[in-house]
């Protein structure tokens, strides 16, 4: 699948500082990535409606977090996936009368145009689900040879021309880690995987959290070749697992996602990784908050979603959105609101206004502080403040300006692009 087009970064003096951040599993800030290179895996979008500020604010913040390791000299794999075959998606395209194929294309399409119009760096690696199927058939045969999966049988009708074979499940006992990433108790668990999408009430399964790795054929429903597992499709989390491990290998720096994606996505998968190899996959997971409009999550299920695509419709600067978005920290949970956009119009407006002199005051406190910030959890917030002082004080009236350096604005125009993404 080929990703949009990427950004053009500009060159900064100097070098950005280790990128720590809030591990999920732990709590605790840690080295996001360790030596020279550093790869991350954010968990894509599944195509059936159009980009909202909950994914952008997602998207966002893992831009950041690239931008600040190649800042800091690091080389930087990042991949990530597009769940192009999924319940979510079919059950759109049947209420539509619109095929799925053609609603993943095109929404597929409007994310990337989104993306771009953000500024958000494109993957190295951006893989969907149904041209990756042979290699995830590959893992979950890998699976059932080791004890690590087993078979469920189906209801009569599924199934295609060999209905005995039956669906196919993760063993979660044969992973001694597993819980180990969300550290949840089995009744959070329990909870969670009813509410996103689990089927814990499935007959036949020897846990009721076990996952499932490979959904037989049912009428209706698209489905592939898949060897000795018998046509289908694959399940949710060992989608993620298998793209994450041939893009990246094993183990990888950083997963990430939304934070609803910690149990049982993550968690999952993450096991999914363990088992295929020797215990390896993500050492730090990554979440960002969720984003609530109206009093509510932003969901799609809810229809209360502020879309980046209408936004850009009626004429709003994409950077302004972008700053919008730069003003929370990425872990926080927050609401959007009517506020939101008129202050990041009015802060894009002044940064412009004070970049755009032939001199200014020294940029090199400025610059040093968004690195700091940045490499501290990916402190946006921070940052943006940073910027904030030095173009208020090159905008204050009055003011000495013998001092002012000629180059100051354009080093302060180039680490906004480069850092935080935001074309001034």
């Amino acid at each position: 699948m080929h990703s949009w087009p990427a950004p053009q970064i500009p060159e900064l003096p100097g070098r950005g500082r280790p990128v720590r951040v809030h591990d999920s599993t732990t709590g605790g800030l840690v080295v996001a990535a360790e030596g020279p290179t550093a790869t991350l895996y954010a968990c894509g979008i599944t195509p059936y409606d159009a980009t909202h500020i909950g994914h952008a604010n997602t998207y966002v913040a893992f831009d950041l977090l690239v931008r600040a390791w190649r800042d800091a000299g690091q080389r930087v794999t990042y991949a990530s996936n597009v769940t192009d075959v999924d319940d979510p998606l079919l059950e759109r395209a049947a209420a539509t009368g619109v095929d799925w194929r053609a609603l993943a294309a095109d929404q597929i399409a409007l994310f990337a145009e989104d993306m771009t119009a953000l500024g958000v760096l494109p993957p190295d690696v951006w893989d969907g689900v149904v041209e990756r199927i042979p290699s995830v058939v590959e893992a979950v045969e890998e699976m059932l040879a080791a004890g690590a999966a087993y078979r469920v049988p189906v209801e009569p009708g599924a199934g295609g021309t060999d209905p005995g074979l039956g669906d196919v499940y993760a063993d979660l006992s044969a992973d001694p880690a597993f819980g180990s990433v969300s550290r949840f108790t089995r009744e959070t668990m329990a909870r969670l995987f009813a509410e996103r999408g689990g089927d814990p009430a499935r007959d036949g399964k020897k846990d009721p959290l076990d996952p499932l790795l490979w959904r037989r054929e049912r009428a209706g429903e698209p489905a592939w070749d898949g060897g000795s597992l018998g046509t289908g499709r694959p399940g949710w989390h060992v989608e993620c697992a298998v793209i994450a491990r041939d893009a990246l290998g094993l183990p990888f720096d950083v997963q990430g996602g939304g934070a609803d994606l910690l149990f049982p996505h993550h968690e999952m998968s993450t096991s999914h990784d363990r088992v295929l190899s020797d215990g390896s996959g993500p050492r730090v997971h990554v979440h960002a908050g969720l984003v609530g409009y109206a009093g509510h999550k932003m969901s799609k299920s809810l229809g209360n979603l502020v879309l980046v695509s209408n936004l850009r419709a009626t004429g709003v600067d994409p950077m302004a959105v972008r700053l919008a978005l730069l003003a929370h920290h990425y872990r926080d949970e927050w609401e959007w609101t009517d506020d939101d956009l008129p202050a990041a119009v009015q802060r894009l407006e002044t940064w412009r206004d004070a970049v755009s002199g032939n001199g200014g005051p020294d940029a090199t406190a400025t610059l040093d502080a968004v690195r700091a910030a940045l490499a501290t959890d990916l402190d946006a917030p921070g940052a943006v403040a940073a910027v904030d002082a030095w173009a208020a004080e090159a905008l204050r009236p009055g003011r000495d300006t013998s001092g002012d350096e000629e180059g100051a604005p354009g080093v302060v125009s180039r680490a906004v692009n480069a850092l935080l993404g935001v074309r001034l």
